[in-house]
């Protein structure tokens, strides 16, 4: 292990990052790729700020290294620095670099996150003198990974590598938003992102911006109040819009030609007799007066008709002759009792008295 104050390092650290760099322009040149700028400087954005936008992966493999950005970030004479951000991170190692190139510059630097700042780009924008968090930006922190070849060593001492780093990561999240290398390494190991209101909360930025007013949701209304209106009009008759179609009105039917109509006066042509004959011919004849039928007579009454004799109704021989069996007897034991339920002359009269 390699040792220094207040730090222990792997043995072949050194030689890990000074391979970089030799192998990225060896893949280069085998593939015949050119080295892709990631980042873009612009001095003349306002007369007192210059602007600086990463947006893209940091160094890498295919990527310019961080010491052809920190030669451009010298040329940077403007009093403000405004650093846009939109970066998923990239090389460690480069990103420390361009961090403490921002932390060294005398302009004073606002990291303002456009997109995402992940990984170590995440670790860029804790460079900034002020952080800002644009509307729907996304911040994300996790351990430091990478890729080993060779025995059970090597593996070693890339694990030793890697949970450095990322003590070294979580540092600097500590430095800016508080806390210690510990809690800072548990929210890491789980990969946090943070959206723009969740990133002031824990310390990692200063502002997330409001929206642009154009944007600004609507207020509900009060109870009561009419619904705002959420259309926006636009004058379109200027490219021949007059609005939606409408059903055509039918037009009206034009009106029916009069029929011309003959009339003839025979009278103008007869004379009066001949008129006044005419007229009594087809005149109705008047209706003969209706003489008043005489009264009727009232009719006679009539006297009462006798009922006729009633025919006599044949006898049955033989129900006369089964008559007697079914002709209920007289009970013998109702006739001994009948002198005891039968009321007493006296006892009546008494009781009518």
């Amino acid at each position: 292990m390699t040792r220094m104050q207040g730090l222990a390092l792997p043995a072949n650290v050194t030689a890990f990052m000074a391979k970089q760099r030799p192998q990225a322009d060896k893949l280069r040149a085998q593939h015949g790729v050119e080295a892709q700028s990631w980042y873009r400087i612009t001095n003349a954005t306002a007369p007192d700020e210059a602007e600086v936008m990463l947006y893209d992966e940091v160094g890498g493999w295919f990527g310019a290294t961080a010491d052809e950005f920190i030669a451009d970030l010298r040329g940077i004479t403007a009093p403000n620095l405004r650093v846009r951000i939109n970066s998923p991170g990239g090389s460690v190692f480069e990103g420390i670099a361009i961090a403490n190139a921002l932390r060294s510059h005398p302009a004073n630097v606002t990291v303002q996150v456009d997109g995402i700042a992940a990984s170590i780009a995440s670790v860029i924008a804790m460079a900034g003198d002020r952080i800002e968090m644009a509307p729907n930006t996304m911040l994300m922190i996790h351990e430091a990974s990478g890729v080993c070849l060779g025995n059970a060593s090597d593996m070693e001492e890339m694990a030793q590598l890697l949970d450095l780093i990322s003590d070294n990561i979580a540092d600097a999240y500590a430095s800016r938003a508080g806390g210690t290398r510990e809690a800072w390494r548990e929210a890491m190991r789980a990969e946090t992102w943070y959206l723009p209101d969740d990133a002031v909360k824990a310390g990692l930025a200063d502002e997330a911006t409001a929206m642009p007013k154009r944007g600004e949701p609507v207020t509900e209304p009060a109870e009561g109040e009419p619904a705002p209106e959420m259309r926006r009009e636009f004058d379109l008759t200027a490219y021949g819009y007059t609005g939606p179609a409408r059903p055509e009105t039918p037009k009206p039917a034009p009106p029916a030609a009069s029929q011309p109509t003959l009339t003839i006066d025979i009278a103008s042509l007869l004379d009066e007799e001949t008129v006044a004959r005419l007229r009594a011919a087809v005149q109705p004849p008047e209706p003969a007066p209706v003489e008043p039928e005489p009264a009727a007579a009232p009719a006679a009454e009539a006297e009462p008709a006798e009922p006729a004799p009633a025919e006599p109704v044949p006898v049955d021989p033989w129900a006369a002759a089964v008559a007697h069996l079914i002709e209920p007897k007289p009970d013998p034991w109702a006739e001994a009792f009948a002198h005891l339920v039968t009321p007493q002359p006296s006892s009546s009269a008494a009781t009518a008295a």
